[in-house]
């Protein structure tokens, strides 16, 4: 646990910081929430709490993970994205820098409505994960990076409490495949490689239930 909590310091440390005076500075929420009922409802709903378990429940997520996701799935002087998305590519290609961090602060201060969990015959195997890891595999405990109660970590690790088991399980494997590769140093990569299609739905499952 100590080594893994510790990684989790020193990646999120590599990441510039999105501060709060930045964010006082720069957000635009009268923007942000016009943008968010022209734009982002259509798929995560104005207050970022999403219909539909394909998309992602955005609202009360960390704003500094929000702002790199948005960033990453923005193409910038030709490159491709580093998050490579077609649909969300299309929904950031004219935000700016700013429009980006006013809609991340905006939908952190959403207030979330949970998911639940549903599959009660995997919570066992994915609360065993979420706090211990699983050695043998070498996968450590998702509460290192994510916290215990799965409020997350601010830039990287996002908060899966409440998630969608169904999106969260689906980001695993997009992880696990390599299709997903904007995690610092291929962390997630590395553990979602070790994990088997049983224990993706079981952590994310248990993830669901988290408050």
């Amino acid at each position: 646990m100590i080594r893994t909590t510790a990684l989790a310091v020193l990646l999120a440390a590599s990441f510039p910081a999105f501060t709060a005076e930045q964010a006082k500075a720069k957000v635009d929420l009268a923007k942000a929430k016009e943008i968010a009922e022209g734009v982002c409802v259509a798929c995560h709903a104005a207050d970022g709490n999403s219909p539909t378990s394909a998309n992602p429940i955005i609202a009360g997520q960390i704003p500094e993970y929000l702002y790199k996701q948005l960033s990453n799935f923005k193409a910038v002087d030709g490159k491709p994205a580093v998050r490579n998305n077609a649909i969300m590519g299309g929904m950031v290609a004219a935000l700016s820098d700013e429009d980006m961090k006013s809609l991340s602060v905006y939908f952190s201060r959403q207030k979330m409505k949970p998911s639940v969990a549903k599959e009660e015959k995997l919570l066992a195997e994915g609360k065993t994960l979420w706090r211990k890891g699983d050695f043998d595999k070498g996968v450590p405990a998702c509460a290192g990076c994510h916290g215990p109660a799965g409020a997350g970590l601010p830039v990287q690790y996002p908060r899966l409490a409440g998630q969608y088991a169904e999106y969260t399980a689906s980001q695993l494997r997009t992880f696990r495949s390599h299709e997903r590769a904007n995690d610092s140093e291929k962390v997630m990569r590395q553990i979602a490689g070790k994990l088997s299609d049983q224990q993706i739905n079981a952590v994310a499952e248990y993830a669901a239930g988290l408050r």
